[in-house]
């Protein structure tokens, strides 16, 4: 079953728990996890708080991708990946964003960091409430994926 919605820069977005469910090779991560009662975000320098995520580099797998990006925006490494759903975005150059959670392994108090200011770990009402989130934090899908990572949190 997917969910399809528009985000709020108007594209169409279908979100489906599962994978490769949409017709599209993702080559985009994101990593959704909660660790001890907050959520791993970050503040991206021109988006605003998000997950960690990006876009796989040539030759290296979604796994790779998401344990890269999530260490390069959060000094966080992570292990135990699953991949639980995917989003395919519709803009002027559609993409498929393949959506993981994981367990923290460890966390870099020091890290050297690229796009991003580091970890942020907020938990549930922190989240809810803040105001400074990027614009597809915000959109009806994340609402649902938030929803899924918290049955494997518990």
């Amino acid at each position: 079953m997917s969910t399809i919605y528009t985000d709020l820069l108007g594209a169409h977005v279908e979100l489906t728990f599962g994978e490769n469910r949409l017709g599209m090779e993702a080559r985009h991560v994101l990593v959704v996890l909660k660790h001890e009662g907050k959520w791993l975000l970050t503040r991206h320098n021109l988006r605003g708080i998000e997950f960690p995520g990006g876009k796989a580099e040539e030759g290296e797998s979604l796994e790779e991708a998401a344990i890269r990006e999530t260490i390069e925006e959060t000094g966080v490494t992570i292990t135990n990946l699953i991949r639980f759903a995917e989003y395919v975005v519709n803009s002027d150059e559609p993409f498929c964003k393949a959506v993981y959670t994981a367990k923290v392994a460890s966390i870099d108090g020091h890290p050297q960091l690229f796009e991003t200011l580091g970890a942020l770990w907020m938990t549930d009402e922190e989240l809810s409430n803040c105001d400074e989130l990027s614009f597809h934090m915000k959109d009806e899908g994340m609402k649902e994926i938030r929803k899924r990572v918290m049955q494997f949190a518990k």
